[in-house]
């Protein structure tokens, strides 16, 4: 059987993302979703392969920019809809889409690549590392109490409909954006993706329902939420479902958490893909009633080592040597001297004797600063070569916000 790779004729889009949704399970995504989808996805950065005149693989890039450490925005391909049909597994396509990609992605000069897993096992090899965790809870309201920081009363909560405060909440995001690595910059169309509504997003709740807090008539914060309203013989006991929250400092924070604690007739608080570092750890009354629980979330690739460590600053001065593993994108092999501090840095390729000796898939994983590289080298896949190195270096890299990725794509 002959299979040919190529990049998306956009009259074949249909055929192309059935074999998408084929590959995650058959189910039939909601119309609005993909007409969302058919907007947002770019054919010239999408790859199929076709068995005749059916698509049997396929997967695509966004072109995104992230926030780094040290606040720069930087181009990123966000790797999506990656899937081979059961029919054609074991055949090389992964490996060949895979392939491909990385080099388009060099080819558009992006330094990084990223995606979310649906089965985290599966990137590492092509060099992708888990770079940040999502924090999820389940929280008891009704034992659970929050306590607000001072400020919080100088701080309005007002109602108000998604659509029609969707450019004001986009405006509070993109300022937020650069104090915390690993967020997007929402690119045109992607303030859609927050307020998309299908009956299938609702899990039998509530349409989506939005809160603004403002100060002085400027907005300081939003949350999205949907109110699953249930009962019991004893009284309701519904469920709020948290999609977003952003704020602008610690007493709105505290204020829409609040909030979203004292909805009426409800009694949990359901929140998922949340900074690890998220302070509503720190203001609740009871941490173990909260359900707290860790995932992977976003996965990085350098795809070009020198320009990725260069686009970033470091927590601490750094001059190191690192002896880089890569047989995937074999031009990221080889020794590059970094050096760098809060002002920026520089990367490239030395002759001088490694200090540290790591795969691509380490630097990915250290890249935003919430997976140290002193935590890998306990894994054994770090290996210091001059002594002191590896604490120079895993300091360097730190973050003092936890990387976070908002929302998946």
């Amino acid at each position: 059987m002959t299979t040919q790779l190529r990049v998306l004729d956009p009259a074949e889009w249909d055929a192309w993302y059935a074999a998408i949704v084929a590959a995650f399970g058959g189910i039939p995504d909601a119309a609005e979703e993909v007409e969302l989808w058919r907007e947002l996805i770019v054919a010239d950065r999408s790859l199929g392969v076709w068995d005749g005149s059916a698509c049997v693989a396929a997967t695509s890039t966004f072109p995104f920019r992230i926030s780094v450490p040290g606040g720069a925005v930087v181009p990123a391909a966000g790797v999506t809809g990656v899937g081979v049909l059961p029919t054609h597994r074991r055949r090389g396509l992964l490996t060949a889409m895979m392939r491909r990609q990385l080099d388009d992605v060099r080819e558009r000069g992006e330094s990084l690549a990223v995606l979310t897993a649906s089965e985290p096992a599966i990137y590492g090899r092509f060099g992708y590392g888990i770079a940040t965790m999502a924090l999820s809870a389940e929280i008891d309201t009704a034992r659970v109490r929050v306590q607000l920081p001072p400020g919080a009363d100088e701080v309005r909560l007002r109602y108000a409909k998604v659509e029609e405060s969707l450019a004001r909440c986009e405006e509070l995001y993109a300022r937020l954006v650069p104090r915390r690595p690993g967020m997007l910059a929402r690119v045109p169309g992607w303030d859609r993706f927050g307020v998309i509504d299908p009956e299938s997003y609702r899990e039998g709740g509530s349409p989506l329902q939005c809160v603004l807090a403002e100060r002085d008539g400027e907005l300081v914060g939003y949350a999205r939420y949907r109110v699953a309203v249930e009962s019991e013989p004893a009284g309701a006991k519904g469920t709020v479902r948290l999609k977003d929250l952003e704020a602008e400092d610690p007493a709105v924070a505290a204020t829409l958490w609040r909030y979203l604690f004292e909805i009426d007739l409800t009694s949990t608080l359901k929140v998922r893909t949340r900074p690890v570092d998220d302070p509503f750890q720190h203001l609740v009354s009871d941490v173990r009633r909260c359900g707290i629980r860790l995932r992977d979330s976003l996965h990085v690739r350098l795809v070009e080592v020198g320009p990725a460590l260069e686009a970033r600053t470091y927590a601490a001065p750094v001059d190191v040597v690192l002896e880089v593993e890569d047989a995937f994108c074999p031009w990221n092999a080889g020794r590059w001297r970094l050096t760098g501090d809060t002002k920026g840095a520089t990367c490239v390729r030395t002759e001088d004797p490694a200090e540290l000796a790591l795969s691509v898939r380490e630097l990915g994983a250290a890249y935003l600063g919430g997976c140290t590289l002193a935590s890998l080298a306990g894994a054994g896949r770090v290996r210091e070569l001059r002594p002191g190195a590896l604490a120079e270096a895993s300091t360097a890299f730190g973050s003092e916000l936890a990387p976070w990725l908002p929302h998946g794509f």
